[in-house]
């Protein structure tokens, strides 16, 4: 089985052609369990203010058939405030997104997808998902919108005027599939498609995405962010090497030098440690 264009590279470069909807409509559908038309692909770089306003830019905004706005963002470096970023790009969409004079209720309601290659945060699943629901301290309740609101937004719920977010894992997948998503995922972690496989959308994608139907003029520029990928997980690994033996170092010293305090002499520490006699007398 040939390997697949990957997600993110499709994504920017082969899937914001029409006739190409149905690959990232049959993912999304999977994904919000509903069947999701996709109405445009916003540009969100025409948005951007300065240069280096990297922070509100995503892989694909769309807009489906009811409206609302669905922001795909892959990120494939370990980034700690990634939840802060994620945070400022739905705010900033929901402002850019309101003219002039709109008032609040013209709002767009926004999902942010955001499929991460690294571990971010702590936890044991690789999909999560968070909505905004308000909470009563004293009732326990959770505030509902009135009659009257439920009628002007069309909405049953408060949380669905607020941001929704869903975070993939891909790393913490163990590759084994176990629904229509997992199957998305696994293709996500693997650049693979199994011929079982029937999730929305994968059909599509095995066809369109083979790496030997790829525009003669995309591949040096495929290959090289291939390339690309590689030295960047290749730093990353050598960083952690590097870390992981500085830390190493560090506690094989101290131990050294608390032996000294006891009164061990050089050749004792040299056995004990592994550490020459010249750094022992350094320390």
């Amino acid at each position: 089985m040939k390997n697949l264009i990957r997600f993110d590279w499709a994504v920017k470069r082969l899937l914001r052609n029409k006739a190409n909807f149905k690959v990232i409509e049959g993912f999304l559908s999977e994904l919000l369990h509903d069947d999701i038309k996709i109405q445009n692909i916003l540009e969100s770089e025409s948005n951007q203010r300065y240069y280096d306003d990297k922070y509100n830019r995503f892989d694909m905004l769309v807009e489906n058939s009811k409206q609302e706005l669905i922001a795909i963002e892959i990120q494939n470096n370990s980034e700690h405030d990634y939840f802060q970023r994620m945070i400022y790009g739905t705010s900033k969409l929901m402002i850019d997104h309101l003219f002039m004079g709109d008032k609040y209720e013209k709002l767009k309601k926004i999902i942010s997808i955001n499929i991460v290659y690294f571990d971010l945060g702590q936890g044991e699943d690789y999909v999560y998902y968070g909505k905004t629901n308000f909470q009563g301290l004293h009732k326990n309740d959770t505030l509902q919108l009135s009659e009257k609101q439920k009628e002007l937004f069309i909405k049953k719920e408060v949380a669905e005027i607020f941001p929704e977010y869903y975070i993939i894992k891909v790393n913490s997948f163990d590759e084994s599939a176990k629904d229509t998503l997992d199957e998305w995922i696994y293709y996500f972690k693997t650049n693979k498609i199994e011929e079982n496989f029937s999730a929305k959308g994968l059909k599509e994608a095995k066809e369109i995405l083979k790496e030997d139907n790829l525009p003669e003029k995309e591949i040096p520029d495929y290959k090289r962010y291939l390339e690309d990928l590689r030295y960047q997980a290749s730093m990353t690994w050598s960083m952690k090497i590097d870390a992981e033996d500085y830390l190493k170092k560090k506690t094989i010293l101290e131990i050294a030098k608390k032996c000294k305090l006891k009164g061990m002499n050089n050749e004792e520490i040299v056995e004990l440690t592994g550490l020459s006699k010249n750094e022992i007398e350094k320390i």
